[in-house]
C-alpha cells in the first residue's frame, strides 16, 4: 500500500498483520480520489474505521487542510501514528482511540464539522447502518458534507430522513456509496 498523489507520493505505509483490516487498494483509492480530487485541497476529512490511516494519509497529501482519524484497536493506532510520522504528515492530524460513535460524540461537543466523512467498516457486520443513522442527526455532518462508505458489494445502504445516496461506484469485489444531507427549503 502506498500513497498515490500529493506531498507523501509513492511512500509505502504500514498495514496491520492479520484480516482485522482490509486496506483500500490503491487501484481503488486513486478512482475514489480522482472522483473528490478538486475539493479536497483545504477541506477537513474525517477516516472512521481507519485501520492503518491510508485513506486520510491520502487525503492530507493531497491537501487537506486537517484529518482526524478514529481507530480503536491498538496496533491498528500504533500503525496509524508510524505512518502519519513517516510520511511527515503528523502535524495536521488527530488520532482519536475510541470506538466510532465515541468520536463523533466527542467532535460534536468540539463544534468540529467536516467537508468529508469517509467510513470503512469491518464487511458484512451491520456497521454501516448504524454509524449512518448517528451521522443523520449529527451537528459534524452539514449539507455541505460527502459521506463516503465502502462496503461489500452485497451491503444495502439505505436512505436516512436527512442522509440521501447520491452516488454508488462499484468496483470488482466492492463499492463507494456517497451520501449527502438534503437541504431544508
Amino acid at each position: 500500500m502506498r500513497v498515490v498523489a500529493g506531498s507523501a507520493k509513492s511512500l509505502k505505509l504500514k498495514t496491520i498483520e492479520g484480516m482485522e483490516t482490509r486496506p483500500t487498494q490503491d487501484r481503488i483509492k486513486e478512482t475514489l480520489f480522482n472522483m473528490i480530487q478538486y475539493d479536497i485541497p483545504g477541506s477537513t476529512f474525517l477516516d472512521l474505521f481507519s485501520g492503518s490511516g491510508g485513506i486520510g494519509i491520502e487525503a492530507l497529501s493531497r491537501g487537506a487542510k486537517e484529518a482526524y482519524f478514529v481507530e480503536k484497536a491498538k496496533p491498528a493506532l500504533r500503525c496509524i501514528r508510524e505512518n502519519l510520522r513517516y510520511t511527515k504528515l503528523d502535524d495536521k492530524a488527530q488520532v482519536m482511540a475510541v470506538d466510532v460513535v465515541t468520536a463523533i460524540r466527542q467532535l460534536e461537543a468540539k463544534k468540529v464539522t467536516f467537508d468529508y466523512i469517509f467510513m470503512d467498516p469491518p464487511y458484512n457486520k451491520g456497521f454501516e447502518d448504524d454509524v449512518l443513522a448517528v451521522l443523520n442527526d449529527s451537528t459534524i455532518c452539514t449539507p455541505d458534507t460527502v459521506v463516503i462508505v465502502e462496503s461489500s458489494l452485497e451491503t444495502e445502504i439505505s436512505d436516512f430522513e436527512e442522509l440521501k445516496v447520491s452516488r454508488v461506484k462499484k468496483y470488482k469485489t466492492n463499492k463507494h456509496t456517497f451520501l449527502r444531507k438534503t437541504q431544508e427549503d
